[in-house]
């Protein structure tokens, strides 16, 4: 193994238990195979057969690109630390390589290894090393995702509760029915946590609603409040019989206790996520921009990263958010999709929030969306395109450092 070799290429398969490395040189043959835990001996093993591989004084074991099929996982961390470069090849697109060495489209965890590494060796032009992102902006994009799982999590709960008051306690959908979040309201959740069916609710003494609204964070009219309830929850409604609506109504406790849960923990990572976007030296940039509110930023920064070479042009940017169509062109059929299957579907959907609060608070995005409504779009096709001019402006900001101004970024709005 001398310097005649020339460039050099690795593939790891991945699995939760062991995983295997292929490396091979610019003329495809396998010069080098190794079987590792994910473990500090593993990763040690492999930066030490890459370190191996040639005598010369010129090789470095940085410049052997690693291709694996995720971008997660604690190996992946390790070798990024370690100054590997990684890059990752989606498992859609090695299964569209595998049958290209042969008609039989056999697998094995070695073949695999070696094909991810073959990949590299002939289209690796095609796929970018994993973005060189700050520790600051993976921590915020860590807990922004968490944060978007746990409010998901706080849906279900919520849906769940509803579907169950339904059958137990319809009076409860009603009395909070016409107030912004309705069950899921703090004061909501504490009343009917302690009466869950309507034969309990109906037992309730006004004394006891003001003390349960106060409970759950109301401050304001309480003894309206209380003095309301106490007349609803007494009003002639349908019921289970008595055994049943004792045996649902435990059930509704759980609910309320596991929304209680939820809401907790997606207010907890809201916070931190919050807390780790004011650190970052690009956040001012961010809330610059109209309908960036409090979980926004953290929510795009998350998804675009720091690094400043990671984004080229606007264009890949719009492309990588799905805010811009893909063309399909075959002889004389030509088709525009805008469900773009390799795009990020977290940023994709903080964008069409992104958009739907700008064109509230922005004359020039509110000008742009008018215009594509009136050449025809849809509500989510107009939202989607002014998705991809706040895009072009954020790329712009950031690039050059500096904040959004509105003359700047919809510079035909005013003398329209």
């Amino acid at each position: 193994m001398g310097g005649r070799l020339g460039p050099l290429y690795a593939g790891i398969d991945w699995s939760e238990n062991l995983n295997d490395l292929s490396v091979i040189d610019q003329r495809g043959q396998v010069i080098a195979t190794a079987r590792v835990a994910e473990t500090p001996d593993g990763v040690r093993e492999i930066l030490k057969t890459l370190s191996g591989l040639k005598s010369s004084h010129q090789h470095s074991r940085r410049r052997v690109p690693i291709a694996i099929e995720t971008e997660h996982g604690l190996l992946v961390a390790a070798l990024r630390q370690a100054g590997q470069p990684v890059v990752v090849v989606p498992p859609l697109v090695v299964a569209a390589y595998r049958g290209r060495a042969g008609a039989a489209k056999s697998k094995s965890d070695k073949a695999d290894a070696a094909l991810l590494a073959d990949i590299l060796r002939t289209d690796g032009h095609n796929h970018r090393p994993l973005p060189q992102n700050s520790d600051l902006a993976y921590a915020i994009r860590s807990l922004a995702r968490a944060q978007v799982k746990a409010n998901r999590t706080r849906q279900f709960h919520l849906l769940r509760l509803r579907s169950q008051l339904r059958l137990v306690h319809p009076a409860a959908l009603a009395a909070w029915g016409h107030l912004p979040g309705g069950i899921a309201r703090g004061e909501a959740r504490e009343v009917i946590a302690a009466a869950p069916t309507s034969r309990s609710a109906a037992r309730l003494s006004k004394r006891r609603l003001y003390d349960l609204l106060a409970a759950g964070g109301r401050t304001r009219n309480l003894d309206d409040h209380a003095a309301r309830l106490f007349t609803e929850f007494r009003l002639p409604v349908l019921k289970q019989s008595l055994l049943l609506e004792e045996a649902m109504g435990e059930d509704v406790r759980v609910s309320v206790s596991l929304l209680n849960a939820a809401t907790d923990h997606a207010e907890h990572l809201a916070g931190l996520a919050v807390q780790a976007f004011d650190r970052h030296p690009q956040a001012d940039i961010y809330r610059s921009f109209p309908g960036v509110g409090r979980l926004t930023g953290p929510r795009l920064l998350a998804e675009l990263g720091d690094a400043p070479d990671r984004f080229a042009t606007a264009r890949g940017l719009r492309g990588y958010a799905g805010a811009s169509p893909l063309t399909w062109t075959s002889s004389s059929s030509r088709l525009v999709f805008h469900r773009r299957r390799g795009a990020n579907s977290h940023l994709k959907s903080a964008g069409h929030h992104w958009a739907f609060s700008a064109i509230g608070r922005s004359p020039g995005a509110r000008d742009h969306y008018d215009r594509r409504r009136a050449a025809g779009d849809r509500h989510t096709a107009a939202l989607r395109h002014t998705f991809g001019r706040l895009l072009t402006c954020l790329h712009h900001c950031l690039a050059k450092n500096e904040h959004y101004r509105e003359d700047a970024a919809w510079p035909h709005s005013a003398g329209d």
